[in-house]
């Protein structure tokens, strides 16, 4: 499982440091790719398997599908951390997310996230926490 929150920039040329927590878990080769609300989803490659498999029966017949495998696996990448612990984002990637400069890496469950600061901050409005425990518990979740 993968929690927690980290600041990083990255640098001119694209690369990113993955905090040793998260590498640990990753392991040596991981995929990146884009994720909902602008940002990127990062998986070890046994969580990707688990993806791959279930997208394998989404029917082909449904547009909607379609174009969401495409959105997800299409901008793709198989990475490897250097040995100072950085990846080189595919510009793609950067862009998509809007990755500049200050960077969050965030450990969500079965992935990290990478959000650019400023939309991190934006996306945990926390000011209605108690309406969302609200909806979780009706999603039967709850702590």
């Amino acid at each position: 499982m993968f929690m927690g929150e980290y600041n990083h920039t990255i640098d001119a040329k694209g690369r990113l440091i993955v905090p040793s927590r998260f590498r640990e878990k990753l392991g040596a080769e991981f995929i990146v790719t884009k994720g909902l609300d602008e940002c990127l989803f990062v998986y070890p490659l046994d969580e990707w398997a688990h993806i791959e498999e279930a997208f394998r029966r989404v029917p082909l017949t449904n547009k909607k599908a379609r174009n969401f495998v495409r959105f997800f696996f299409a901008g793709a990448a198989d990475l490897e951390a250097d040995r100072q612990g950085r990846i080189l984002l595919p510009p793609a990637l950067r862009a998509y997310a809007g990755l500049e400069k200050e960077i969050v890496s965030a450990g969500v469950l079965n992935r990290v996230e990478i959000w650019d600061k400023e939309k991190w901050e934006r996306s945990n409005d926390i000011s209605d926490m108690d309406g969302i425990a609200d909806y979780m518990a009706g999603l039967g979740v709850s702590i």
